[in-house]
């Protein structure tokens, strides 16, 4: 189905199902323990061998010597995987470095060796027994060092352009009555998802299945072929269950590679899992990034001149950090510029987390904005509000799809009781707390990705989707099963929904809050397919024939759904498809934050108290999974602005909080009452769904609305991420 046209009246508006804050069908699956995840599938392969990676011990440099002998003879082995023994591999297009390194090292812990044993503990044992000398060489691993031979990227690793001009910035910015020049910086953090990335994988013959923790089936597909140098018929992937990924399961991981190794090594089955320290410095992380954001405004508020520039790192080949990407599209002003720059560093590989660009952009744009209306002498909320705009700052022939960003800071504003908020910092207080507001426009881009599905209709009025989408624990069982029950007009309970399979049609896969939207959009252009089919087999008009209550009426008719399946299953194959309608209109996701902390005049402690979050992101599936999805990107946010931060040693080039002990995420006793609101919206030139995204829209804004109400109870700011306490304890007021 080409969708180029916005989406009229379709079954999906009756909301009879669609749109309910339903229960997740996987739930109890998860609840009794019995959602099978990849690395305890005792179902699927009988006997496997436990695999144990060996990462690099170095960050840059040669491996000159490797001796597995020792480790070869220790109890329990079965065989050891290294560059030497595997033969030649390719390296997918969504990885930067190779998964099997040797004997040139690029990144510290990159995997260099497996061995492969009966038990994981003697695998373990094993791998300590493996002598490895380097050769190391001087590597780049301080981006404040490395931040002046920066060079721009290309407009292919930034998905768009790297710099961006609108008129002339500099004498814009010069002639502003008030102006605002800071430097922000935000850590390099890491996805902290609870399951490993795990695999376990079976060889038959030449054919290669792999059960995996991984979002994106098809990209992992075709990187497992092109890595292994196999035919991509041969290799079946398979994740319907993942315990979390927030983007760092996105793409092919040494996990799966080395699982598949060391089954064809071992001749049977192995199941490899990466402990905690390979997934921090193993795998991919979000980039730290230093920004720099002058806005130019006159008196009456309204900008005249915004500039966001930034700087990031990564291995050589890899892309930046696009944290300058929502200041394009969020705030009006007639001159503008971006520019973003790419340092090559020797650290592990920097890529997606949740919301990559915005989540840390916004982090620095949304301070700033607050500055800038302190400096103008206007409240927060209303200094975004009169810099609004209707329409693409970078092309005002282009208008929003819909764009109520607006509401959302009014509804916010009264919901929190913002009138209340003392504009003057460090004059609130409860006892020994500073208490302090703050607040955060939220902005992240609808993306459009094509989608497809299967769907087929049993004898019995059951309807089975098959897509290979992922339920990375946003709900995706169900709000699939949420569509396809309603364009068949059957109940929830008579839908099954399979997932996470290669073997199924190739879906958005989970990532950018792209997959709601256009996974449930391939679904329906499948479900269309099917009525069209079952129509024609009970002899009704498909234009007008209706879908409810297991029946289809068309006229006076009124037929049985399952008598259309009573001779043979039917089925209906087809996915989504985008015309041009994205380049007509803006499509985007809008949002403001609100947060109240409370801050000990003696000692510093930050506490959040309270947090509210307004969404405007098109039609919501499930409010109650949706909801799910905000909460935990607020907890995330919340994480980013006050304690998350992969501390670099930069002598050596490794993350040195390597695990959930040093690497501190927030805990329950950290995150007090939340609260969702989501505007009712639907926009029609986003899909047949009218839906968008929301799952990242969460986290966007966050961090600055945190710093923002820390600096209102204390006077203190902190431009520098995580806000802790060393960084304001000194500067706090004087206690009384």
């Amino acid at each position: 189905m080409k969708f180029e046209t916005p989406a009229t009246t379709n079954p999906i508006d009756r909301l009879r199902v669609v749109g309910q804050p339903l229960d997740r069908i996987d739930g109890p699956l998860k609840t009794t323990g019995t959602a099978p995840y990849a690395y305890e599938r005792h179902d699927v392969a009988a006997d496997p061998a436990y695999g144990y990676v060996i990462g690099a011990g170095i960050a840059k440099g040669r491996i000159t010597r490797m001796d597995i002998e020792a480790a070869r003879r220790a109890p329990g082995v079965i065989a050891i995987v290294t560059a030497e023994t595997a033969g030649k591999l390719g390296k997918g297009k969504h990885n930067t470095a190779r998964l099997l390194a040797g004997p040139h090292i690029e990144h510290y812990h990159q995997a260099v060796a497996l061995v492969v044993a009966e038990t994981f503990e003697q695998a373990r044992a094993a791998a300590g027994r493996v002598r490895i000398d380097y050769a190391a060489e001087p590597g780049r691993f301080d981006l404040e060092a490395a931040r002046w031979s920066a060079a721009k990227p290309s407009d292919e690793a930034t998905g768009g352009a790297a710099d961006t001009k609108v008129g002339d910035f500099a004498r814009a910015f010069d002639a502003a009555t008030v102006r605002l020049d800071e430097t922000y910086s935000t850590p390099d953090e890491t996805h902290a998802m609870m399951e490993p990335h795990a695999s376990l994988a079976r060889w038959e013959g030449d054919r290669l299945t792999v059960w995996t923790s991984n979002q994106m089936i098809g990209w992992a597909h075709t990187d497992l072929a092109e890595t292994l140098g196999v035919p991509p018929e041969k290799v079946r992937v398979i994740s319907p269950f993942i315990g979390g990924g927030f983007g760092g399961k996105l793409f092919l991981r040494a996990d799966i590679v080395l699982a598949a190794l060391g089954a064809r090594a071992a001749g049977r089955p192995v199941k490899v899992a990466l402990h905690r320290p390979l997934m921090i410095n193993n795998t991919t992380h979000r980039p730290a990034t230093i920004q720099r954001i002058r806005i130019g405004a006159e008196r009456d508020g309204m900008i005249t001149a915004i500039a966001h520039e930034s700087w990031s790192g990564d291995l050589e080949g890899g892309g930046p950090e696009v944290a300058v990407n929502q200041t394009r599209l969020l705030y009006a002003g007639a001159n503008r510029l971006t520019s973003m720059r790419l340092a090559s560093l020797d650290l592990p590989e920097g890529n997606s987390m949740r919301a990559p660009g915005e989540a840390p952009g916004m982090m620095a744009l949304e301070i700033a904005m607050d500055e800038m209306a302190e400096k103008l002498g206007i409240d927060p909320v209303d200094f975004r509000i009169r810099n609004d705009t209707q329409k693409d700052p970078e092309k005002p022939g282009r208008p929003f799809s819909a764009r109520p960003f607006v509401e959302c800071l009014r509804l916010g504003a009264e919901r929190f009781g913002w009138s209340s908020r003392n504009p003057v910092p460090g004059q609130r207080r409860e006892g020994r707390w500073l208490i302090g507001a703050g607040m955060a426009g939220a902005f992240r881009n609808n993306l459009l990705v094509k989608s497809a599905a299967r769907v087929r209709l049993s004898a019995d009025g059951r309807v089975t989707v098959e897509t290979d989408m992922t339920d990375i624990g946003t709900g995706s069982y169900t709000i699939i099963a949420q569509t396809a029950a309603e364009m068949m007009g059957v109940s929830l309970e008579q839908v099954e929904v399979r997932l996470g399979d290669s073997a199924y049609p190739v879906s958005a896969g989970s990532g950018g809050q792209f997959g709601a939207n256009n996974a449930t959009a391939g679904v329906y252009a499948a479900c269309v397919k099917l009525r069209e089919a079952v129509a024609r087999k009970l002899g009704l008009n498909a234009a007008d024939a209706e879908f409810v209550h297991g029946t289809v009426r068309s006229g006076e008719r009124s037929i049985p759904l399952a008598l259309a399946a009573s001779s043979g299953e039917l089925t209906g194959e087809d996915g989504i498809e985008y015309g041009d309608l994205h380049k007509t209109y803006q499509q985007s996701t809008f949002g403001s934050h609100f947060v109240e902390v409370a801050v000990d005049a003696a000692t510093g402690e930050a506490r959040i108290r309270r947090m509210l979050a307004v969404c405007a992101a098109g039609r919501i599936l499930n409010p109650k999974s949706a909801r799910s999805q905000v909460i935990g990107a607020m907890t995330m946010g919340a994480g980013a602005a006050l304690m998350e931060e992969l501390a670099v040693d930069k002598k050596r080039g490794f993350f040195v909080n390597h695990d959930l002990a040093g690497y501190e995420v927030p805990v329950h006793a950290d995150i007090p009452h939340q609260e969702v609101i989501f505007l009712d919206e639907t926009d029609p030139i986003s899909s047949p769904m009218k839906a968008k995204g929301v799952g990242e829209l969460g986290i966007c804004g966050v961090g600055a609305a945190v710093a923002n109400a820390l600096y209102n109870a204390t006077g203190v700011r902190v431009r520098n991420y995580p806000i802790t306490l060393d960084k304001y304890l000194d500067r706090l007021p004087d206690v009384a």
